[in-house]
């Protein structure tokens, strides 16, 4: 089992930055594939980025160049650094991972069925 917690949401001005830390705990390794959701009520889970065992990164369009995912492995500590901010980025933002299988196993937001998640941290961008 893994257990993952989110910190670091909070309210911030459009263009300013965020910092989200996730604690990830329990049964996971350093080859787990984990990533950063959001979600806005009553619309569908938005995968805004991924990093796999190897540190390669697979981001959303609408966050490149603005936000950075990054992991501490001797920390077990999964990071996302949000950079000029906007008002669309308004969300509960959810830390989750997933252990590889496969040769094929490809640790992107929109191809991984994550298996764990954490309870989520509100991320609010004020105009």
């Amino acid at each position: 089992h893994v257990q993952l917690v989110e910190s670091g949401g909070g309210s911030v001005q459009a263009g300013g930055s965020l910092k989200l830390s996730c604690s990830v705990s329990g049964d996971a390794d350093n080859e787990y594939c984990l990533g950063w959701f959001r979600q806005i009520p009553d619309r569908e889970r938005e995968g805004v980025v991924a990093i796999d065992g190897d540190g390669a990164t697979s981001h959303a369009d609408s966050v490149k160049g603005r936000f950075a995912i990054s992991r501490d492995n001797a920390k077990n500590t999964l990071f996302l650094q949000m950079n000029s901010l906007k008002p669309d980025d308004t969300a509960m933002y959810y830390c989750a991972a997933d252990p590889p299988s496969g040769s094929d196993y490809d640790c992107r937001p929109g191809r991984v069925t994550f298996g764990y998640w954490g309870q989520g941290t509100q991320v609010t961008v004020s105009s």
